[in-house]
């Protein structure tokens, strides 16, 4: 099984989710969102877990790793349950800090590899702009000003280490997210044709 990274989200939800599901498909993954699995959860009649995941997110922390944990291998567990050739995930959203990773890494272990970290990166003010203007469409409870500073505060301190960790093992691939969503998907293009 072949694990994919996207850490960030940065650029309007429509372009964003549809581009990433073709650019999953068009190379063999299957693309899992952490984010949205988190927040189905959350929605979902009788979830054990759904008021905790709300205040997490509204919050702009991460939410506890064993229920992101859970949530992606079900997620993957039922995509190859339903087709054993579909085992390649591009996993988005995922790892966001250490206790994330290490849960990961004790889960996974053994059962996954991560191929490349994809890695978009972007101003402070650009990527806070960006989710202002998705949230007026969103519905999403943290796509306010305040979260928004919260959840840049809690990557710098708990999700840019992942990514310097990852760095120095020579897998992660940066994209300038600053530029328009058909540059930045042109460049992801390139990064997918060269890492298959």
């Amino acid at each position: 099984m072949s694990w994919l990274l996207f850490i960030l989200e940065i650029w309007d939800r429509e372009h964003h989710m549809w581009k990433k599901s073709h650019l999953a498909e068009k190379y063999g993954y299957t693309h899992l969102s952490a984010g949205d699995l988190l927040r189905d959860e959350r929605k979902r009649p009788g979830s054990q877990y759904g008021e905790l995941i709300e205040n997490y997110i509204k919050e702009g922390e991460i939410v506890p790793v064993e229920i992101t944990i859970s949530l992606l291998k079900r997620a993957m567990d039922q995509t190859m349950a339903a087709n054993s050739q579909k085992n390649k995930f591009l996993i988005d959203g995922f790892p966001r800090n250490e206790d994330n990773l290490q849960g990961w890494n004790k889960t996974m272990d053994g059962k996954a590899d991560v191929s490349f970290v994809l890695f978009f990166d972007c101003d402070n003010e650009i990527c806070i702009g960006r989710c202002l203007e998705r949230g007026k469409s969103s519905g999403r409870s943290d796509d306010n000003r305040e979260s928004l500073e919260k959840r840049i505060h809690t990557y710098l301190q708990s999700t840019k280490p992942i990514i310097d960790l990852y760095e120095r093992m020579g897998k992660v691939r940066k994209v300038d997210a600053s530029k328009s969503v058909d540059e930045v998907f042109e460049k992801v293009v390139q990064i997918f044709d060269k890492e298959g």
